[in-house]
Protein backbone atom coordinates (compact mmCIF):
# COMPACT_ATOMS: atom_id res chain seq x y z
CA UNK A 1 0.00 0.00 0.00
CA UNK A 2 1.44 3.45 -0.80
CA UNK A 3 1.33 6.38 1.52
CA UNK A 4 -0.56 9.53 0.24
CA UNK A 5 1.70 12.29 0.74
CA UNK A 6 0.56 14.77 2.82
CA UNK A 7 1.21 17.74 0.48
CA UNK A 8 0.24 16.12 -2.77
CA UNK A 9 3.86 17.11 -4.00
CA UNK A 10 7.18 15.34 -3.21
CA UNK A 11 10.19 16.78 -2.16
CA UNK A 12 11.77 17.02 -5.68
CA UNK A 13 8.39 18.12 -7.14
CA UNK A 14 8.54 21.50 -5.13
CA UNK A 15 11.85 21.64 -5.96
CA UNK A 16 11.55 21.90 -9.61
CA UNK A 17 8.58 23.75 -9.33
CA UNK A 18 10.85 26.65 -7.10
CA UNK A 19 13.05 26.98 -9.71
CA UNK A 20 10.27 27.57 -12.44
CA UNK A 21 8.66 30.16 -10.34
CA UNK A 22 12.10 31.79 -9.97
CA UNK A 23 12.43 31.92 -13.78
CA UNK A 24 9.42 32.56 -15.00
CA UNK A 25 9.74 30.18 -18.15
CA UNK A 26 11.75 27.53 -18.16
CA UNK A 27 13.42 24.01 -19.83
CA UNK A 28 13.85 21.08 -18.49
CA UNK A 29 17.68 21.73 -19.11
CA UNK A 30 17.42 25.60 -17.32
CA UNK A 31 15.38 23.48 -14.36
CA UNK A 32 18.58 20.86 -14.29
CA UNK A 33 21.26 23.01 -14.69
CA UNK A 34 20.12 24.82 -11.56
CA UNK A 35 19.75 21.93 -9.42
CA UNK A 36 22.83 20.51 -10.01
CA UNK A 37 24.58 23.21 -8.43
CA UNK A 38 23.04 21.14 -5.06
CA UNK A 39 23.06 17.65 -6.28
CA UNK A 40 23.54 15.33 -9.60
CA UNK A 41 19.92 15.07 -10.99
CA UNK A 42 19.09 12.93 -14.69
CA UNK A 43 18.10 15.05 -17.25
CA UNK A 44 15.19 12.48 -17.59
CA UNK A 45 14.47 12.75 -14.00
CA UNK A 46 13.86 16.42 -14.36
CA UNK A 47 11.98 15.45 -17.54
CA UNK A 48 9.38 13.50 -15.94
CA UNK A 49 9.07 15.82 -12.59
CA UNK A 50 7.92 18.02 -14.91
CA UNK A 51 5.24 16.31 -16.62
CA UNK A 52 3.81 15.20 -13.90
CA UNK A 53 3.88 18.77 -12.63
CA UNK A 54 2.00 19.85 -15.95
CA UNK A 55 -0.19 16.74 -15.45
CA UNK A 56 -1.14 18.15 -12.12
CA UNK A 57 -2.23 21.76 -13.26
CA UNK A 58 0.91 23.18 -11.68
CA UNK A 59 3.06 23.90 -14.57
CA UNK A 60 1.82 24.79 -18.25
CA UNK A 61 3.60 24.15 -21.53
CA UNK A 62 4.18 25.05 -24.87
CA UNK A 63 6.60 23.43 -27.82
CA UNK A 64 9.15 25.87 -28.85
CA UNK A 65 11.12 23.90 -32.02
CA UNK A 66 11.73 20.44 -30.27
CA UNK A 67 12.08 22.16 -26.81
CA UNK A 68 9.01 22.43 -24.07
CA UNK A 69 9.17 25.54 -22.32
CA UNK A 70 7.47 25.44 -18.69
CA UNK A 71 5.62 28.18 -16.92
CA UNK A 72 3.88 28.39 -13.56
CA UNK A 73 -0.14 27.13 -14.34
CA UNK A 74 -1.24 28.76 -10.86
CA UNK A 75 0.36 31.91 -8.88
CA UNK A 76 3.11 30.62 -6.59
CA UNK A 77 0.83 31.69 -3.16
CA UNK A 78 -2.35 30.07 -4.42
CA UNK A 79 -0.41 26.53 -4.29
CA UNK A 80 1.58 27.55 -1.55
CA UNK A 81 -1.69 28.66 0.33
CA UNK A 82 -3.58 24.83 -0.80
CA UNK A 83 -0.80 22.98 0.02
CA UNK A 84 -0.63 24.31 3.46
CA UNK A 85 -4.46 23.95 3.82
CA UNK A 86 -4.23 20.40 3.10
CA UNK A 87 -1.09 19.75 5.61
CA UNK A 88 -3.47 21.84 8.38
CA UNK A 89 -6.69 19.78 7.61
CA UNK A 90 -4.36 16.35 7.79
CA UNK A 91 -2.17 17.46 10.86
CA UNK A 92 -3.32 19.87 12.88
CA UNK A 93 -7.30 18.70 12.16
CA UNK A 94 -8.28 21.91 10.36
CA UNK A 95 -6.71 24.28 12.96
CA UNK A 96 -4.94 27.42 11.77
CA UNK A 97 -4.20 28.05 15.53
CA UNK A 98 -2.41 24.84 16.26
CA UNK A 99 -0.45 25.27 13.21
CA UNK A 100 0.92 28.61 14.53
CA UNK A 101 1.58 27.87 17.69
CA UNK A 102 3.31 24.73 16.57
CA UNK A 103 5.73 27.06 14.55
CA UNK A 104 5.80 29.56 16.69
CA UNK A 105 7.03 27.33 19.72
CA UNK A 106 8.96 24.63 17.86
CA UNK A 107 10.54 27.37 15.34
CA UNK A 108 13.97 28.88 16.80
CA UNK A 109 12.49 32.01 16.05
CA UNK A 110 14.89 35.60 16.57
CA UNK A 111 13.64 38.23 18.45
CA UNK A 112 13.33 40.43 15.14
CA UNK A 113 11.52 37.51 13.23
CA UNK A 114 8.99 37.47 16.45
CA UNK A 115 8.55 41.13 15.86
CA UNK A 116 7.97 40.90 12.06
CA UNK A 117 5.15 38.39 12.68
CA UNK A 118 3.69 40.65 15.35
CA UNK A 119 3.45 43.62 12.81
CA UNK A 120 1.97 41.60 9.99
CA UNK A 121 -0.92 40.41 11.87
CA UNK A 122 -1.49 43.96 12.95
CA UNK A 123 -1.02 44.89 9.35
CA UNK A 124 -3.60 42.45 8.25
CA UNK A 125 -5.88 43.32 11.39
CA UNK A 126 -5.72 47.37 10.15
CA UNK A 127 -6.32 46.36 6.44
CA UNK A 128 -9.53 44.05 7.56
CA UNK A 129 -10.87 47.14 9.46
CA UNK A 130 -10.27 49.29 6.82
Amino acid sequence: MRKKSLTQLGETEMEVLHHVWDLGEATVADVRDRILDEREVAYTTIMTVMKKLADKGYLQYHKDGRTYVYAPAQEPDKVQHSLLRRLMESVFEGSPMALVQTLVRHEELSDEERDEIRKMIDAMEDDDHD
